[in-house]
């Protein structure tokens, strides 16, 4: 496997355009079975989610969430399109994930890789076996 790392050494905090930088490689590189569903999603990063996401998803802590995928158009009232539209985003939410990083000392290439995994896969409703065979993928592909 071909394996691009990015190396970053801070001596402030990664910025929401670093974690872009990031976040696009491991967009690149995601297993087929995701990259697939993912023609048109837009990744952006925010510092925390806002009070309307918080509230939709029931949390009163912003450090809670670390990433949403927003789904755009529907094709028909209450049929979800099976891959991403122009209109998809998925929010990776900076703050958060740096509190992870903090918490964790794992590499931050692969926190925000392993966010977008789970993500993705969850929304596009991957059973939960699927999920945990492309993390331990990804995982064996880091090292």
């Amino acid at each position: 496997m071909d394996r691009q790392q990015i190396i970053m050494n801070y001596s402030v905090p990664p910025s929401a355009d670093d974690l872009m930088v990031i976040a696009q490689s491991a967009i690149d590189s995601l297993p087929d079975e995701l990259a697939e569903l993912c023609e048109g999603l837009t990744v952006v990063v925010e510092d925390f989610a806002d009070d309307a996401i918080l509230d939709e998803m029931d949390l009163e802590d912003p450090y809670e969430l670390i990433a949403a995928y927003r789904s755009g158009k529907q094709i028909a009232p209450g049929v979800q399109s099976k891959s991403a539209s122009d209109d998809d985003a998925l929010i990776l939410f900076r703050r958060a994930l740096l509190d992870m990083w903090c918490e964790t000392g794992e590499d931050l290439n692969s926190i925000v890789r392993q966010v977008l995994i789970e993500e993705i896969a969850n929304h596009f409703e991957f059973p939960e076996e699927d999920i945990d065979d492309m993390a331990r993928r990804h995982y064996q592909g880091m090292l």
